[in-house]
């Protein structure tokens, strides 16, 4: 999809109806001075990100989108698990032979990762990416084979994952072959974190950058209200299923309506059960977190998916304090 690059001048008169993936800007308040509002989107991550940032000036929204969307381009060829020069490619290719080094970012969103891994028990495993590539609900017609998948069920394979250092270097180890990693349910956040520092750095003070589900938004609407963050109804991309008001905090929503196949009347989701190595059976269709970073409320509406609303509470109280369940369809 190309880059946009249409502004237009917001006046008392007009407000903006945009849809970004997931979530739906509802709103924006409108200033008493006109501003411009800056959209643009690129295919980035496997997903579209997209941007709306509002300013005085034209030109610097622009600037400051170029420099955000470098960072999500960064975090795509670090992060990726599509690539074998990626971080991620080169410790699934070697890091059960022995250490590999990462960068310090990676190192960080692995232990992030970990960290929800032992919170949640193992429901939510970041090294289960042999399962998520035999799955591969974006491109398989049928299940994959019992005998392919069974031996991966049940394996806490996020244990045998360990982030250390090595002669100055940060490195990840793999004690166990069939470990590989997959930053699928965070990394997007962590880009999308620091897509968002970048518009602060530059001086941007009203914007959203969404990707793949994982929304910041920055600051305040022109008005001085929140930003209104509709959530998309999963049986109906046409409706809503609620808005909310968001001002300088993450949304994210994890679900089963984008990424599936049928197969016999069933449909397979993408969301992973690491217990039984096939998509997670529930009757839920997205769970949406509010959290204070967007890595946050990615990872934790990844592995508190589907989960009862008490338990997931009670993880989310001690693994992120602050953040809550928004909604549940």
């Amino acid at each position: 999809m190309p880059d946009e690059r249409a502004p237009f001048t917001i006046d008392r008169r007009r407000f903006v109806v945009w849809s970004v993936g997931a979530f739906v800007v509802a709103s924006v308040p409108l200033a008493r001075r006109k501003q411009f509002v800056v959209r643009r989107q690129l295919p980035v991550m496997g997903t579209i990100a997209q941007f709306v940032v509002v300013d005085r000036s034209e030109v610097r929204a622009h600037a400051a989108i170029d420099a955000a969307m470098e960072e999500l381009r960064w975090g795509e060829r670090t992060m990726t698990r599509f690539t074998d020069s990626s971080d991620v490619g080169r410790v699934n290719i070697g890091g059960a032979g022995g250490a590999v080094a990462v960068t310090a970012e990676t190192a960080l969103v692995v232990r992030e990762a970990l960290r929800w891994a032992d919170a949640t028990g193992g429901r939510y495993d970041p090294a289960v990416g042999g399962v998520i590539r035999a799955w591969d609900v974006n491109h398989r017609h049928e299940p994959p084979p019992d005998q392919r998948v069974r031996p991966l069920a049940g394996r806490r394979l996020h244990r045998a994952v360990e982030v250390g250092s090595s002669r100055g270097r940060t490195v990840v180890v793999l004690h166990d072959a069939d470990a590989s990693i997959d930053l699928g349910g965070i990394a997007k956040g962590y880009a999308v974190d620091r897509a968002t520092a970048r518009l602060r750095d530059m001086g941007v003070t009203s914007a959203i950058v969404e990707g793949g589900g994982d929304l910041y938004a920055l600051g305040r609407a022109p008005s001085g209200d929140p930003w209104q963050v509709g959530i998309q109804d999963p049986t109906d991309e046409r409706a809503m299923v609620g808005v909310i008001d968001v001002a300088d905090a993450a949304i994210a929503t994890s679900g089963t309506y984008r990424q599936f196949f049928r197969y016999r009347g069933r449909r397979y989701h993408h969301l992973m059960d690491p217990e039984t190595a096939a998509p997670r059976e529930t009757a839920v269709q997205s769970v949406t977190i509010r959290a204070d970073a967007c890595m946050h409320a990615d990872v934790a509406a990844t592995a508190l998916y589907g989960m009862p609303i008490e338990r997931a509470s009670a993880i989310l109280a001690r693994a992120a304090p602050g953040a809550c369940i928004e909604r549940i369809v």
